[in-house]
């Protein structure tokens, strides 16, 4: 792993978010633990409580969960310069509803959750960039779950083909199909059905 290269991305990425000034984030990113997570590595366990901060650098991280019938129902998908965020209930001991695990060979910011607040409390500006960064998570996951609610399956494969059109090769098509709420043969029919009304 070459980390000053992702040292470098995460620089480009968090200058989005603040005016600090390039030493800072130099030194900041430096402080910043890096982690390659193989494919197929299980970051986190449906019923486990989540102790982790995790940002993608490269890579693709998908979240699902396990219904009562042992079905996969894949919720998101994470993949370069996105925080993965796992909201969880405070009472039921703070266990995580999902899964998380590498569709692909991942490069991660990876660390537990009280480095984070030693962090905040090192680079101040640290936390009002965090915040930022959700905010703008939080505003997006809104939006999908709108255009999802009232949207026909094609115009969801077609949101996601305009959207998110990597994850069509990046991601198993009945892991999209999941997050889709289509079967397998459903998705494939409407991607056929669209490729014809494009030409």
């Amino acid at each position: 792993m070459d980390k000053e290269y992702f040292e470098r991305l995460l620089i480009q990425f968090m200058k989005k978010f603040t005016d600090m000034d390039e030493a800072s984030l130099k030194e900041l990113a430096k402080d910043v633990p890096i982690v390659v997570a193989e494919k197929g590595t299980v970051l986190l366990e449906q019923g486990e409580a989540p102790h982790h901060c995790i940002f993608v650098l490269k890579g693709c991280i998908r979240q699902y969960r396990v219904d009562e019938q042992g079905n996969e129902l894949t919720s998101d998908f994470y993949t370069e310069e996105q925080w993965v965020t796992i909201f969880y209930e405070r009472d039921r001991d703070h266990v995580s509803k999902f899964s998380l695990s590498c569709v692909e060979e991942c490069t991660l910011v990876m660390g537990p959750a009280d480095l984070k607040e030693a962090m905040f409390d090192q680079y101040s500006a640290l936390k009002d960039m965090t915040y930022k960064m959700l905010e703008e998570k939080i505003g997006e996951i809104k939006g999908n779950l709108s255009g999802f609610m009232s949207s026909t399956p094609e115009a969801r494969v077609k949101a996601l083909q305009q959207n998110r059109p990597d994850l069509f090769q990046r991601v198993p098509q009945h892991q999209l199909a999941s997050y889709l709420g289509l079967t397998p043969e459903s998705l494939s029919r409407i991607k056929k059905r669209i490729e014809k009304g494009d030409k």
